[in-house]
């Protein structure tokens, strides 16, 4: 299985081990086959910062994904602020049947990195997007929110945005063609009501 990186990753899988042959580095627009030529993975451009590090700021591309198969299509956005590209991605290679973008961990000072619940609902129409999957909230306490307002935020808005949501459980499996009822699963687990 191959490892399809923004350009300048690779280096880092290298040092840990991945061998070279595995790892494909893309720059935006560019197109890989996976699974066979079944399904063109198509590398879209996102807005954060790379590098963790005192001195590694911006030393790599940071990317977006689109997963495109004969049926379906699949934007991942990962981690990524609101910009204009979005609706450049959508006319391009949209309409998507889902899209999975990042709710969580937001803050005014943030918000060109970071798109939070009602950044995700716009961005989410940009795309053409059908089905709406929150990612990148509640698993880790990153911000000063409490951990379900990103999704709390994302089911109050979403009717206005007439956004559907897909909202599985943990673990959850489900099907893009049947997809379940929005259900507040994490209130069961948290004993709060909204």
């Amino acid at each position: 299985m191959p490892f399809v990186v923004p350009l300048g990753v690779g280096a880092h899988l290298e040092k840990w081990g991945v061998a070279p042959a595995r790892i494909v580095e893309v720059d935006w627009w560019d197109e890989v086959p996976i699974a066979g030529g079944r399904i063109r993975l198509v590398a879209t451009p996102a807005r954060h910062f790379s590098g963790r590090g005192l001195f590694d700021r911006n030393r790599t591309l940071w990317a977006s994904y689109a997963l495109m198969g004969q049926a379906r299509r699949v934007y991942f956005g990962g981690d990524s602020g609101p910009f204009e590209m979005l609706t450049e991605i959508g006319r391009r290679l949209g309409p998507f049947d889902l899209t999975m973008l990042e709710i969580g961990a937001y803050n005014p000072s943030w918000g060109q990195i970071h798109l939070g619940p009602q950044g995700a609902l716009a961005a989410h129409a940009d795309l053409r997007g059908a089905l709406l999957l929150p990612i990148h909230w509640g698993a880790y306490d990153l911000a000063v929110h409490e951990w379900d307002e990103p999704v709390e935020t994302l089911l109050a808005g979403a009717p206005q945005a007439t956004a559907k949501l897909l909202l599985p459980r943990l673990g959850e499996i489900v099907h893009l063609g049947q997809p379940p009822s929005p259900e507040p699963w994490w209130r069961q687990r948290t004993g709060t009501s909204h």
